[in-house]
């Protein structure tokens, strides 16, 4: 251990938990910048379906790792830890308070506790192979060489499927067996925000992103990439694009939405409580709570 530890705040919560609008303030009183770590705003052209922080509110706040890369690129976890760590070192070196924000679970503990995940670069003809064979068949596949790994994503998330069957048929080793943790020499406060009443404020952020423009998002993302475009079956577009196709009424589209958001965030939750250790902050009062907290941790 170095005896000067860097001091980085984190700050994680399930989707529309209001993570996004309460770091800016803690970022305005603390003049800290935001290193946004999710899985989805880090992809150009999907602002609406991802809740990206609006240009207003980047204004406020210089954001990091959005934006970074196009959608028909897909970046794994492991090319997006190596992006986040040399983000957070430049932060470090120029004396700036390093603060992560995020409820993607997976990218940040990769960052956070350093988990080592196989440099395997995406096989594109492994991959339209797997692609074929459709989610259920990969599914089953994964059951019989990686039964740990499908106990730790949900079953219709096809693309972190086909990553854990492309590490096993690369390396000959379960994805499972090859993650190991080399933490960070830092000094980490890890801040948690939950909400009593987070399936209304799904409920009402979904009815917000459709009717401020996700179907036209997703009609210009299929414009310029295609239908087939693999980041276009996660929550909101899928059912954006059914609706474009005329398979869902608006009304059906936005119960289908929130329904799945709703499964999504109770397993957001359940990582944290497995795999985090947060301190939850006060849900009366989460900014006074988060700054008492924090300048207590800076000393």
């Amino acid at each position: 251990m170095s005896p000067f530890q860097p001091h980085v705040i984190v700050l994680i919560g399930p989707t529309a938990s209001g993570k996004t609008e309460l770091a800016i303030e803690i970022a305005q009183h603390f003049n800290a910048r935001i290193h946004n770590i999710d899985s989805r705003q880090i992809y150009k052209s999907m602002d609406i379906g991802t809740a990206k922080p609006s240009v207003d509110q980047q204004k406020k706040i210089k954001h990091f790792l959005i934006d970074i890369e196009e959608p028909i690129n897909p970046i794994n976890v492991k090319q997006f830890q190596e992006i986040a760590q040399k983000s957070i070192a430049k932060e470090i070196k120029q004396k700036n308070l390093p603060f992560l924000v995020g409820g993607s679970g997976l990218y940040m503990n990769s960052i956070t506790k350093g988990f080592f995940i196989p440099d395997i670069p995406p096989q594109k003809n492994l991959r339209q192979q797997l692609e074929d064979l459709g989610q259920k068949e990969c599914w089953e596949l994964l059951k019989n060489c990686d039964p740990i790994t499908t106990k730790k994503i949900n079953f219709a998330d096809h693309i972190r499927t086909i990553r854990a069957l492309e590490v096993f048929y690369l390396t000959g080793k379960p994805l499972s067996c090859q993650k190991v943790q080399k933490p960070p020499d830092w000094r980490i406060l890890e801040l948690g925000l939950d909400r009593d009443n987070l399936k209304e404020r799904i409920l009402q952020r979904t009815k917000n992103m459709f009717f401020s423009g996700i179907v036209e998002e997703t009609k210009q993302l299929i414009g310029k990439y295609g239908p087939d475009l693999p980041i276009l079956t996660t929550i909101g577009y899928r059912e954006s694009r059914d609706l474009l196709n005329n398979y869902l009424t608006i009304d059906e589209a936005i119960e289908q939405t929130t329904s799945k958001t709703i499964q999504f965030a109770k397993r957001q939750k359940t990582w944290f409580r497995n795999k985090n250790n947060p301190i939850w902050l006060n849900n009366k009062n989460p900014l006074k709570d988060a700054i008492i907290k924090i300048e207590s941790f800076l000393g």
